[in-house]
């Protein structure tokens, strides 16, 4: 007989505009405790498992339709990721655990969200540690940003041009700047096009490497350039990926409310994680 950990388990691979994750029905719960960081790191490689950014948990809660708990593919927790609620929020509904109207629980606080086909649009939680423009010295080159936290911490960095920027180099700099000790930040770099939609490019805190979209930078990139240059919502922004992402706020001063994230969440493959995955 076969303990947990060597039993096969049931995951969706889903993608939210590029940004791919595992999900798991962990309601009845599918392993031990004791193999997650090894199943979270191991499942996650790209070619030698299913590869994605993340790994989502969709567990029993009370009061609402799930909780999850998301999981970076570095293994570290997050509070927050908005592809990934997409995703998951569709997931529910596919998988008969919610309606199209629902809501569910993750450390930064209820979600709400409506699935529409593929689509999905989500409620955030309201934004704070909203920062002043501020300035980095990042390998002797000064870089002004200005922060926020629309559910995991970010820095936002215009650029003149987009396609120049070392994303890599410079948003791991960012990201482990003395001044976002000890947690550090997410780094984004934006572009506004003529046509007012944002171009954006993301280093990701936890999966340590560009991703093709973050949809809690998308967020705080909308709101940072509404605030800059008075930008009304909705605002779109294309992401690495080629897909758009649309943000809707209320905004009074510097203050936000009501703000939510619209795009895919595209179910890509649905299948078993064999034990060799992540071993």
């Amino acid at each position: 007989m076969m303990s947990k950990a060597e039993k096969t388990i049931p995951f969706y691979k889903m993608s939210g505009s590029g940004n791919d994750f595992i999900i798991i029905d962990n309601r009845q719960p599918k392993f031990d405790e004791a193999d997650l960081s090894r199943l979270i790191v191991g499942a996650c490689r790209r070619k030698m498992s299913a590869g994605a950014d993340g790994l989502i948990l969709v567990e029993d809660a009370q009061g609402v339709d799930f909780k999850w708990r998301f999981y970076n593919s570095d293994g570290s927790r997050a509070d927050m990721c908005g592809n990934g609620a997409r995703c998951a929020s569709r997931f529910a509904f596919l998988e008969g655990i919610a309606n199209e109207t629902l809501c569910f629980e993750t450390d930064a606080g209820i979600i709400s969200a409506t699935v529409n086909g593929k689509k999905v649009n989500i409620k955030m939680t309201d934004p704070k540690d909203l920062g002043e423009e501020a300035s980095l010295d990042v390998n002797g080159t000064t870089i002004a940003y200005r922060s926020i936290n629309t559910g995991v911490p970010h820095a936002i960095i215009e650029a003149e041009d987009l396609e120049g920027v070392d994303v890599v180099a410079v948003g791991r700099a960012v990201r482990n700047h003395p001044a976002f000790a000890p947690n550090g930040t997410n780094a984004n770099f934006i572009h506004i096009e003529d046509d007012g939609t944002l171009g954006i490019r993301t280093y990701e805190r936890g999966v340590e490497d560009e991703t093709l979209a973050c949809g809690t930078g998308n967020v705080a990139a909308a709101l940072i350039s509404s605030l800059r240059h008075g930008l009304p919502s909705p605002v779109k922004l294309l992401t690495r990926s080629g897909e758009y992402l649309s943000i809707y706020f209320d905004r009074r001063g510097d203050v936000f409310s009501d703000v939510y994230l619209e795009g895919d969440a595209r179910v890509i493959y649905t299948g078993e994680l064999s034990p060799e995955a992540w071993q």
